[in-house]
């Protein structure tokens, strides 16, 4: 499966997402299996940009094979700690921590990103 790279668009437009609030979703985006992030209803993949259609994210669950391959530990611990940098990010005031989490937030995408090929 082919991955594309984060474009710099995709990053200020989920940061900026973060910041006003989002939640990571723990479900992968069903087109690359990307991370994605969610507000106000609306989930966009951090990888591809795609924004799911409900239907199909329903469909393809349904006729997925019901043993899909676990995620390794790494990707999980990865996973917990892009959580918990969320939520410092929505707590932190100061500007300059604020971008110092969303590097390190950004960083922990693209050891995912890679590691999910």
């Amino acid at each position: 499966m082919q991955y594309n790279c984060v474009s710099e668009e995709l990053r200020k437009k989920a940061a900026e997402m973060l910041l006003r609030g989002a939640t990571l979703l723990a479900e992968p985006c069903p087109y690359c299996r990307g991370v994605r992030i969610m507000k106000d209803g609306d989930a966009l993949c951090v990888s591809c940009g795609k924004e799911p259609d409900k239907s199909k994210i329903d469909q393809s669950a349904q006729s997925e094979n019901p043993n899909p391959e676990k995620p390794s530990s790494v990707l999980i611990s990865l996973k917990n700690k892009l959580d918990e940098l969320a939520k410092e990010l929505e707590n932190e005031k100061d500007h300059e921590k604020q971008q110092q989490i969303l590097r390190s937030m950004n960083s922990l995408i693209e050891t995912m990103n890679k590691l999910e090929k």
